[in-house]
């Protein structure tokens, strides 16, 4: 009789053990009643009076889908993320909601669409990082009550629509061809005002003009294939004739 409560009781004992992983928590019900946090390592459950849930306490990445919403601007986009969040007290992820990784999930995305509801087309392009924050700080202020710590959200993919597509293409181009006219007409205005320098050195002194008169026709008689015809102005002329005068 004896020998036969003890392999009994050995069995309970057997059933009653439970393992949690270093990674996990276990929340402890006694007779449907929160009994306290059950440590990784082995512990006792006794059959039928009371029952446990493990939790993974790893950070967990979340994709958030494709959500369609409307920017302030009222232009039309399809935003999709990711979010990092743990479960920081495991015993509120149980008792204060039902299903804690698909209310994240459900939380992130509506909140996704009423952060990009509030800023411009422009804003969400070129300030993702920020309005990521934005969405972070408002799941993680919203989770606290279910235990749960949000480290991060990371917008993926913004997708335009295809005429949306089109229009910024053509403004790109003609920011491009605004730049190129810029650039052009800040060159013309250097090389004005380079030449208006070279004029007042030429007319400064005197010959100056004629030496740079004669070095061109020489730069340009160095092809055979040139004809060249030209007026020689008098004051040339007068310069040869007075080179070649010798005075006593």
């Amino acid at each position: 009789m004896y020998f036969i409560l003890f392999i009994i009781a050995i069995v309970i004992l057997l059933f009653s053990i439970k393992q949690i992983n270093q990674y996990e928590r276990g929340v402890k019900f006694t007779i449907g009643k929160f009994a306290g946090l059950m440590e990784p390592g082995w512990r006792i459950v006794i059959p039928v009076f009371q029952s446990y849930q493990k939790i993974d306490m790893r950070v967990r990445a979340v994709d958030v889908p494709n959500q369609e919403a409307i920017t302030k601007d009222n232009i039309s986009v399809t935003v999709n993320a990711v979010i990092y969040y743990k479960i920081s007290e495991a015993e509120k992820a149980i008792l204060e909601v039902e299903d804690v990784y698909y209310a994240v999930s459900q939380l992130a995305q509506t909140t996704m669409r009423n952060v990009v509801g509030e800023v411009d087309l422009d804003e969400l392009l070129s300030n993702r990082d920020a309005i990521a924050e934005r969405i972070r700080a408002i799941v993680d202020k919203a989770t606290d009550a279910w235990g749960v710590k949000v480290n991060s959200v990371e917008l993926k993919d913004v997708t335009l629509p295809e005429e949306m597509k089109r229009v910024i293409g053509r403004q790109a181009e003609a920011e491009r061809e605004k730049r190129s006219v810029i650039i052009q007409a800040e060159g013309e205005v250097m090389a004005a005002e380079n030449l208006a320098k070279a004029a007042n050195v030429l007319s400064a002194a005197p010959g100056a003009l004629h030496l740079r008169t004669l070095n061109t026709l020489n730069d340009v008689s160095s092809d055979q294939s040139n004809t060249i015809v030209f007026v020689t102005p008098i004051e040339i002329l007068r310069a040869i004739e007075h080179f070649g005068v010798k005075k006593d």
